[in-house]
């Protein structure tokens, strides 16, 4: 497969980040060519994503979004996943999505393993 994907990754839990890239990474391996940018938040991904679709034949976001005492989890999470699927559709390109969202820093480091689901849906997409 001659192809190239953009992996975006949200810095902002790096631990957390690092282990859903290292996930993701395994996936990849030797399928395809691939460049990865780092953005402080998930906020800044579609942004990111928007950017670049022109230049790659799909794309992997990752990152992590754990509740706090405000409304401010439901916010990020629809609007950050509704433009991602929006851009996906209208572009159609896939884009595999590997942010989590945790009720706590337990749970999350839990799920941080979850990257490879995210570039292997990617990756089934782009081969149809």
């Amino acid at each position: 497969m001659n192809k190239k994907c953009l992996i975006v990754v949200a810095n902002y839990y790096e631990n957390i980040s690092n282990n859903l890239l290292q996930s993701a990474l395994k996936s990849l391996k030797n399928k395809l060519s691939f460049k990865i940018i780092y953005v402080p938040g998930v906020f800044e991904i579609p942004i990111t994503i928007s950017k670049n679709i022109k230049k790659y034949d799909g794309f992997i976001v990752l990152g992590c979004v754990i509740k706090g005492q405000t409304p401010h989890f439901e916010f990020i999470s629809s609007s950050v996943t509704d433009n991602i699927l929006n851009m996906s559709v209208k572009n159609k390109k896939p884009i595999g999505n590997g942010i989590i969202t945790c009720l706590n820093k337990k749970q999350a480091i839990a799920r941080s393993k979850k990257g490879s689901e995210a570039a292997n849906a990617m990756l089934s997409v782009l081969s149809q």
